[in-house]
């Protein structure tokens, strides 16, 4: 099976709203930076504090069920922020390293509630990922990269919005980078739009193991997608590569892997791309649609409780903008609100507190 280019004068126009950010400019603004104050932080824990004491399904969270009558109306332009605006939204000061883990979990649970559901990361149906070293590697077909200390390199994950919250850092290295998929299409648009074209076509992506009940080990969702005007982005390029292990895969021709190549280049041109430091405690929030994140490699320290550690929530508010059709394949459906992560069999959603 071979894919026919979208024809050229069918491109959508250039997009020219705030998602389409240069990352010089971005990290000299640090507009997406927003400190949280001492009675703001007194609220967060109160709220957590509250969810313990009447032992509160974390899994089944809502924003009713953690109240910041402070915070909320921040949160709220923040949400805007994520889905209409730049796509980015770190919030700096949670106090990580005197609260219990358990504790820091709760919070980042209950924030993230106000921000969309959360959906599952895993078959086991963990709503809370751990982002850490496990010792594998990505040679293993079945293993994702987040479970390595390996390079991710720029990709969306399978969800509206991702956040992270930062428990531990690295020895060196790991540091967070982002490029706005925006920017790189009207790039690829200006530069090379027969390549930019042939991205709006489907290709295969390997689901690394995490195959729903009758689907194939790959999907078929193109990296560019036009629809409601606006243009989302769906990408991991390993695993477009890894999907062509399978014989029954529509195949990469030379033409596709000159458009991914012109991708990559372009998402780590310093031109385009920025990189930050996680700080204990920051809690970095991504629009999947707009944005592509990576992380670098790093050096562990060798101490259990040193050794770098991040929570990670998949979000899908009920806000969020309308996806093709063609997403159900990777999304389980495309109604916002209650899209995205790894469809289960049951949505029966635990929160993975005993790895803390």
């Amino acid at each position: 099976m071979t894919f026919a280019p979208l024809a050229m004068d069918r491109l959508p126009p250039p997009v020219r709203d705030a998602s389409a950010w240069y990352g010089p400019a971005l990290a000299a603004s640090a507009d997406w930076l927003e400190m949280l104050g001492d009675a703001e932080v007194a609220e967060i824990e109160v709220a957590a504090l509250a969810l313990s004491a009447r032992g509160a399904d974390l899994a089944q969270l809502t924003a009713a069920d953690f109240p910041l009558p402070m915070l909320a109306p921040r949160l709220v332009r923040m949400q805007h922020e994520l889905l209409e605006g730049r796509g980015l939204v770190l919030f700096r000061g949670l106090p990580v390293a005197r609260w219990p883990r358990t504790l820091s979990a709760a919070a980042f649970l209950g924030l993230g509630a106000h921000l969309g559901r959360v959906r599952p990361q895993n078959a086991a149906g963990h709503v809370l990922g751990h982002v850490r070293d496990l010792g594998l590697s990505t040679k293993d077909p079945n293993v994702r990269i987040y479970q390595t200390h390996e390079r991710q390199t720029f990709h969306t994950d399978s969800c509206d919005v991702v956040g992270l919250l930062c428990l531990q850092t690295a020895r060196s290295g790991g540091l967070s980078a982002l490029v706005s998929s925006t920017t790189i299409f009207n790039e690829m648009r200006t530069r090379r739009p027969d390549l930019a074209a042939l991205l709006f076509e489907p290709i295969a992506t390997d689901r690394r193991g995490e195959v729903p009940s009758g689907a194939r080990p790959w999907f078929e969702i193109p990296v560019f997608n036009w629809f409601d005007g606006h243009l989302s982005t769906i990408y991991q390029r390993q695993y477009i590569d890894s999907a062509q292990r399978f014989a029954q895969a529509p195949r990469l021709t030379p033409t596709h892997i000159e458009a991914l190549d012109l991708f990559d280049c372009l998402a780590n041109d310093p031109a385009l791309m920025m990189t930050m430091a996680l700080e204990r405690g920051d809690m970095q929030f991504v629009h999947n649609h707009s944005l592509l994140h990576d992380r670098t490699a790093f050096e562990d320290w060798s101490e259990g409780q040193r050794r770098r550690h991040l929570l990670r929530l998949w979000l899908a508010p009920a806000k969020a903008r309308a996806l093709p059709p063609v997403y159900a394949q990777r999304y389980g459906n495309v109604e916002p609100g209650l899209r995205g992560g790894i469809v289960l069999e049951t949505e029966k959603l635990t929160v993975p507190l005993a790895e803390l």
